[in-house]
C-alpha cells in the first residue's frame, strides 16, 4: 500500500440488543475522526453501544488495514473493545 493510493475512512457502528445478544445496526460514515467521535457520542443514548473507527484503505486494490478504535460507548462486543 502506498501513500498515494491510501486513504483513511471513518465509520461508526451502533449496536442494539436482540434477545440479550448485541447485534450491529447500520454502519454510518463520517468525514473526519473528530466527526466520527462526535456522532458516536451523540448516538450512544439511542443504542446499547456504539464504536467509531478509522480504517486505512488502499483505493487501488481495496485492501484494508486493521481498524483503529477512535471511541467506544456502552456495551460493545468484546472484540470491538481492543
Amino acid at each position: 500500500m502506498t501513500t498515494e493510493t491510501a486513504s483513511e475512512k471513518y465509520i461508526i457502528i451502533p449496536y442494539r440488543k436482540n434477545k440479550q445478544k448485541l447485534v450491529a445496526a447500520e454502519m454510518r460514515p463520517a468525514q473526519s475522526a473528530v466527526s466520527a467521535e462526535r456522532i458516536a457520542a451523540a448516538m450512544a443514548g439511542r443504542f446499547a453501544g456504539v464504536v467509531a473507527y478509522a480504517v486505512t484503505i488502499d483505493e487501488e486494490t481495496g485492501d484494508m488495514m486493521e481498524p483503529r478504535l477512535l471511541a467506544s460507548f456502552g456495551e460493545v462486543p468484546v472484540e470491538q473493545e481492543d
